[in-house]
């Protein structure tokens, strides 16, 4: 039951994950959260690290999508001026959403990761389909009102995952 919540690998932050990085891995594909991942959830404008790890794997072929449980409207306004195709209300922890972007791209499940800040939602719903994740550390210590719930519920998880995995560490990259 608590292998759902463990993630594959838990990187500071998804900056310093590269596109060789993602390659050496097989991953052809990512497919990121939004609020706290990619983005700042009170700051739909992204970051120049951001921007710049967009451009490092657009130019390495491999396509990011947003995988976020947030309505179309919600999403599409937030990546607007990132220009990032999403898939809304994709219902994590269940697997639909990842599903349906995998498919879309006809990839294999073992091609593609899924990034996320959250073990209740983004690692749950990545290990549902089958595929690896990325849990990275939030971009701000405050959360909108229902993410503080998961939070909430999200530490009791985390003592027993490292009860269970005492070597589950965070690296600065897939590497470390």
């Amino acid at each position: 039951m608590l292998e759902i919540f463990k993630p594959t690998w838990m990187v500071n932050s998804i900056y310093s994950v590269s596109p060789a990085q993602l390659k050496e891995q097989g991953i052809r594909a990512v497919f990121s959260d939004l609020d706290n991942t990619l983005i700042a959830w009170n700051n739909p404008d992204g970051t120049p690290e951001l921007k710049e790890w967009m451009n490092a794997l657009h130019e390495a072929n491999i396509p990011l999508i947003v995988i976020s449980n947030n309505s179309k409207e919600r999403v599409a306004k937030a990546v607007n001026n990132l220009d990032l195709p999403f898939v809304s209300r994709s219902l994590k922890p269940l697997s639909f959403g990842i599903e349906r972007a995998r498919k879309k791209l006809g990839l294999e499940k073992k091609e593609v990761v899924m990034v996320g800040d959250q073990l209740l939602t983004d690692v749950a719903a990545a290990n549902q389909a089958g595929i690896r994740s990325i849990l990275v550390q939030p971009l701000l210590n405050t959360d909108k009102w229902d993410t503080r719930i998961n939070r909430f519920f999200e530490r009791r998880v985390w003592k027993k995952l490292m009860k269970k995995y005492p070597d589950l560490k965070w690296q600065e990259d897939l590497n470390d």
